[in-house]
């Protein structure tokens, strides 16, 4: 089974630089999209045919505000049952959030907010954290496994960014915000990726400016945080950093 994350800055560009080609080639099960600033009536006809005719269910949660953020879960396999939000009006407003029950696991795709340059929503993204984990504990406790993924929009360690002393104070890179990565992964979770390469640089994210993808000037700011309790499923964690089509590339998690 192959799951896949990617923050694709827009669907609309994305689907006319080559997002369908690569769906078609690489063939996930799940399809977890952020970041896709539109509702599905906004796109072509002939995109949503194509998404439809590779995706059995595809359920949407687009911002109330209109192109910006919204997250998207496209699934060949139907879901047991599906859920947008965490509960906070503040954060599903900005749709920010889709939770899908499959067998043997539940699915978070996640948006997480940026702090911005100023820095000014970082108590908004650190409470949108907050609500995130007391959701994940209360679930942990009831026996479940779950899979986080998404654009968490905080590099957790140095080998994570390619610049770390000069991102120090930069909104992503914060103590104050890879200290909720640590408690995630202290709450039971798994950064499976890291998990399975833990010197390997990759990155997932690179900015438009200074020509930086080119020389892969990037943060790995897209993540699969899993239950322990599914690590011995998992074959794989593959960051696609050959893929464009955004300023951030596809990540899948292959479980057996």
């Amino acid at each position: 089974m192959k799951l896949t994350t990617w923050n694709v800055n827009g669907l609309r560009a994305a689907l006319n630089k080559g997002l369908l080609d690569w769906v078609k080639a690489y063939e996930p099960d799940v399809l977890c999209l952020q970041e896709i600033k539109a509702r599905p009536e906004q796109l072509e006809a002939a995109h949503l045919e194509q998404l439809r005719a590779q995706f059995s269910d595809l359920t949407w949660n687009p911002a109330v505000r209109p192109g910006y953020s919204g997250v998207a879960t496209l699934s060949r396999l139907p879901p047991q049952r599906t859920h947008t939000g965490l509960g906070e009006p503040a954060f599903d407003d900005e749709g920010r959030t889709i939770v899908t029950q499959f067998p043997g696991f539940r699915l978070f795709n996640l948006y997480v907010p940026n702090g911005q340059h100023s820095h000014a929503r970082v108590p908004f993204k650190l409470d949108f954290y907050q609500r995130l984990l007391d959701q994940c504990d209360v679930l942990h406790a009831q026996g479940e496994s779950l899979i986080l993924c998404g654009d968490m929009n905080t590099a957790h360690r140095e080998i994570d960014l390619r610049n770390p002393k000069e991102n120090a104070n930069t909104s992503g890179f914060l103590p104050e915000e890879r200290l909720w990565i640590d408690r995630f992964l202290e709450h039971g979770l798994v950064d499976i990726y890291r998990w399975l390469y833990p010197e390997r640089v990759q990155y997932t994210w690179w900015t438009y400016r200074m020509n930086a993808r080119p020389r892969n000037v990037g943060w790995r700011l897209d993540f699969f945080l899993i239950s322990a309790s599914l690590v011995e499923r998992v074959k794989d964690a593959v960051i696609h950093d050959e893929v464009p089509g955004a300023d951030h590339c596809p990540v899948s998690l292959v479980l057996d």
